[in-house]
């Protein structure tokens, strides 16, 4: 299986993001992470992206998840603020690097994969 962070090259990038980071993988749907750098808004902030969290809606593993994840971003250096934007989305602010993010975050997907997909599988 290929797992690997790469910066996501300038061309590809929305008007409104000044740099993005994925971890490219063979098994997106349980070990994608992506960071967004936003500067449309002010300040701007990096909008973490965690796949599984979509399929992850019952406890105790959804909570897990979401408290693992938050925990492993504020851990990096340079983060000021973690929130959650959406149900697989993460804002944080400060002046953390995008690949940071996306390790610390792969770090907590990579931790709980066996058991998301148990989860999802049971489904």
């Amino acid at each position: 299986m290929t797992i690997e962070i790469q910066p996501v090259p300038p061309g590809e990038l929305d008007e409104d993001c000044a740099e993005a980071w994925e971890r490219l993988t063979d098994d997106e749907d349980f070990l994608g992470v992506s960071a967004t750098l936003i500067t449309l808004d002010e300040p701007p902030y990096w909008s973490v992206g965690v796949a599984v969290a979509e399929f992850l809606r019952e406890d105790p593993l959804e909570t897990e998840l979401r408290q693992q994840v938050a925990s492993a971003l504020r851990a990096v250096p340079g983060v000021e603020h973690v929130w959650e934007e959406d149900r697989e989305v993460w804002g944080v602010t400060g002046t953390p690097s995008g690949a940071a993010l996306v390790q610390a975050a792969a770090g907590v997907v990579d931790g709980l994969a066996d058991q998301a997909r148990a989860h999802v599988d049971s489904l």
